[in-house]
């Protein structure tokens, strides 16, 4: 059956806010702009109704204000993080040759950050947004579900999108890289990774992964989680960690693979086999990793293409005049691709 059409979104305006509010819409303005002696119970009302509805005041003045600016607004989690980069250069290569800027707002994985970027990107009124995830705040949600501009979810399918989403199945590829290293004949396996509360993206592929495990007939008999940033030293210390509890692991899975290849170092410096005494895997397929004695087993993300792929979204609608979406939204999956390397004995 073909995919329900979407009614297009209309933007909020001063009136909805009052209507739900049940105060006037001069009241409403005073309270948005800071302006006039309001009481603390109003404006608590004023902004709640604010909040709920998804309002996002228009700082496009004047002539303008029924208007959009050619940018595009991209809400990305880190910049330190060495996925986004890669998503930033597919944006732009599609969007070098168009009168649309990409601009980019970092969230640090916080959800009340997000909620402040994404309310101050919108007052701007951008041609479109590019939004990393699809795990939102309820008034994160209305935002973009009432944003009269299209909207893509990148990253992750593996739920419904508010308009347009790109990205892999993330519950996929664990369950492929579970498939893999079941096949190559590992028995105990343990997982290195990011703490999930926040991380939905690794949380998925941990749920993939368990489940791909258990038709194997197998379990995780050691996992270690970590908060903060990835890299080389964090990876280390956690395989090292990981060893000495369970020695008896011969199979270690990464969420990143920067954390994987601190892993690998560890395992080098100790003199242990790699794979033969111990099999490792990330995911991510971070080039600069290639320089490593070992390449590491990976999984490619398809980082570029996602970012390519919602560029075009956001630029077709556009230039069709279906900015608001009247066609219906849009969902692209990309495949993820395994990599064996050096470090996942081929079965």
């Amino acid at each position: 059956m073909p995919k329900p059409t979407k009614p297009p979104r209309r933007p909020l305006t001063l009136r909805d806010v009052s209507e739900a509010s049940g105060v006037s819409e001069m009241t409403v303005s005073r309270v948005l702009r800071n302006r006039g002696d309001v009481s603390q119970a109003t404006r608590e009302k004023v902004l709640a109704a604010a909040k709920r509805l998804g309002y996002v005041p228009n700082k496009i003045a004047g002539a303008l204000a029924s208007s959009r600016v050619n940018l595009v607004a991209v809400i990305i989690p880190s910049l330190s993080n060495m996925v986004f980069p890669e998503v930033m250069t597919g944006i732009g290569n599609v969007l070098a040759d168009t009168e649309l800027q990409p601009v980019v707002g970092v969230t640090n994985y916080k959800p009340e950050r997000a909620e402040k970027v994404l309310y101050e990107m919108l007052s701007w009124r951008p041609s479109g947004v590019i939004i990393a995830g699809l795990e939102h705040t309820e008034a994160a949600r209305a935002m973009l579900g009432n944003a009269d501009c299209p909207v893509v979810e990148i990253m992750d399918v593996d739920g419904e999108p508010i308009d347009s989403m790109v990205g892999i199945s993330h519950r996929r590829a664990g369950r492929m890289m579970a498939e893999a290293i079941a096949g190559a004949g590992y028995k105990n396996i343990g997982f290195a990774g990011t703490k999930m509360p926040l991380d939905h993206r690794a949380r998925k592929r941990f749920e993939g992964f368990t489940g791909g495990l258990a038709k194997a007939g197998l379990e995780i008999i050691d996992k270690k989680f970590y908060a903060g940033g990835s890299g080389l030293a964090k990876g280390r210390q956690m395989t090292e960690t990981m060893l000495k509890r369970t020695p008896e692991l011969d199979f270690i899975y990464y969420s990143n693979d920067m954390i994987g290849a601190g892993g690998m170092l560890h395992c080098l410096t100790a003199g242990i086999d790699v794979p033969g005494e111990v099999g490792l895997a990330g995911f991510n397929g971070v080039e600069m990793l290639d320089a490593f004695p070992q390449k590491l087993a990976t999984m490619d993300a398809c980082r570029r293409e996602i970012g390519e792929a919602a560029a075009r979204i956001v630029q077709e609608r556009n230039e069709s005049g279906d900015a608001a979406g009247e066609g219906g939204g849009t969902t692209i999956v990309l495949e993820p691709v395994l990599a064996l390397g050096d470090t996942l004995v081929r079965s």
